[in-house]
């Protein structure tokens, strides 16, 4: 492990918890909720992914509740938000932009964490993927709308891409800004390529007569 991995997991940590953030307090906006919600729904979804990859790899307290550097950058995201969105009559896109790219970011640094709590390859690409997703998750949950995990354009498969590839990178010796940024590009760039050509996994095929 290079002493380069612990600032980068962190960099990448603030930048995803505020996308993810953004992408919350968007759609309590979009519900009309009011700034305690809005900051809520903001804090749920930048750290609810991160909380519960620091719960499975046994880090407590989880950064959601210890770390005032994360809950900074949610609480800002909500703040920002909060102040910025008049005027936003269609706020749909940007929040799948930013959930794109907390999506990316995520996948990368839960798979960095990971590997510093020194689990096996395998473990660091599941705890990855689930700190990619779990704040999408919740948030949808939270505002009562169908989880864009259950959708039909991909999700879950690039952050399970960009984990498999982050925990080969670690694996080698190779992380580093000309491995990482890639693997965040290319996990950003399908998602986004997935919502605009609608890729989606293969569905269960059902006859007339099911029941």
């Amino acid at each position: 492990m290079t002493p380069f991995e612990p600032a980068l997991a962190l960099a990448l940590d603030l930048v995803g918890v505020f996308a993810f953030a953004v992408s919350g307090a968007l759609v309590a906006v979009r519900r009309g909720l009011d700034l305690v919600g809005v900051l809520v729904l903001a804090w749920l979804t930048g750290l609810g992914g991160g909380t519960i990859r620091d719960v499975l790899i046994g880090a407590v307290p989880p950064m959601g509740v210890s770390d005032w550097r994360m809950i900074t950058a949610a609480v800002l995201g909500g703040l920002v938000t909060f102040a910025l969105h008049t005027g936003m009559h269609r706020v749909q896109r940007p929040i799948r932009l930013l959930d794109a790219l907390g999506l990316a970011f995520f996948c990368v640094s839960g798979t960095l964490v990971a590997t510093r709590a020194e689990v096996g390859p395998v473990t660091a690409v599941i705890v990855g993927t689930v700190s990619a997703v779990g704040g999408g998750v919740l948030r949808d949950v939270v505002a009562g709308q169908v989880p864009e995990l259950l959708r039909r354009e991909l999700y879950a498969l690039p952050a399970l891409l960009g984990a498999t590839l982050t925990a080969l990178a670690h694996e080698h010796g190779l992380v580093s800004p000309q491995t990482v940024w890639p693997i965040i590009g290319v996990v950003f760039g399908i998602r986004i390529a997935s919502i605009v050509f609608d890729w989606h996994l293969p569905q269960a095929l059902t006859t007339g007569d099911a029941r």
